[in-house]
């Protein structure tokens, strides 16, 4: 791949423009009701959950939040949840299940927040956590990568039945500047790295880690777009079984 096409994905992926989540979610979702708390440690602001409608159909939603000012920024660590985040997420998408609403996650993070405090507080276990679950709900689940999808902070709303990418986004095991650190030493080697990480959605869908890749157009147009094509994706869901979905699902990330 290009250095250009390279460089040009990660500036998009990491696009200003994308960092409104809030305003992403009223663009395609009506009626949209967000839930606080974790019922365990509080609430975490990087970490958007609730319940909506889309077309005529009731869903789950959950977020990863960067923010817009520099304040709410700082309060959401850039868009990295901590533990309090994805015991949120995971409370909203059990109870999804319990309602048999369909779930929707949209995921613009770099990554969980690795400080000693989040770690303290069992991040690693309750991502783990999240996955495992994520792969036995028996409702379906479909995930949009808008920018950054980074490491397991990405993967632990990313189980899903549908993975989509937007043209300009990026869904990698680590950060590039991470993966230059460890190998180089040098996190201006980035570009190098995502070349070598194969950060473009091209490669990733050809190895069925993602299954649809969609405009940069589409996060915003009029005619909306991605709404049209999420409840379409929702009544081919609603040809499946129970059974049947998480039998496809447990094949799907067992073939990766």
């Amino acid at each position: 791949m290009k250095e250009s096409k390279v460089s040009e994905i990660m500036s998009g992926a990491r696009s200003d423009s994308k960092a409104d989540m809030k305003a992403i979610i009223s663009n395609l979702f009506d009626d949209f009701v967000a839930v606080s708390g974790d019922r365990v440690n509080g609430d975490d602001p990087a970490m958007i959950a609730g319940y909506a409608t889309i077309g005529d159909r009731a869903v789950a939603v959950v977020a990863t939040n960067k923010g817009q000012e520099l304040e709410e920024r700082l309060q959401t660590h850039f868009g990295s949840p901590v533990p309090a985040g994805y015991r949120k997420a995971l409370r909203i998408m059990q109870t999804a299940a319990d309602l048999n609403l369909p779930i929707i996650s949209l995921i613009n993070t770099p990554g969980a927040y690795p400080d000693e405090q989040a770690e303290a507080e069992g991040q690693g276990q309750v991502i783990a956590q999240n996955i495992s679950k994520m792969l036995q709900l028996p409702t379906p689940i479909l995930t949009i990568i808008i920018g950054e999808a980074g490491s397991g902070g990405a993967l632990a709303l990313a189980c899903s039945d549908e993975i989509w990418m937007l043209e300009k986004s990026m869904y990698t095991v680590l950060s590039p500047e991470g993966f230059a650190s460890i190998m180089w030493k040098d996190a201006h080697l980035a570009e190098q790295a995502a070349e070598l990480m194969h950060i473009n959605p091209e490669w990733l869908k050809e190895h069925h880690v993602i299954d649809k890749i969609i405009p940069e157009s589409w996060l915003r147009d009029d005619n909306n777009q991605l709404r049209r094509h999420i409840i379409q994706q929702l009544v081919n869901f609603d040809q499946l079984t129970p059974t049947e979905l998480l039998n496809k699902r447990k094949q799907k990330f067992r073939s990766l």
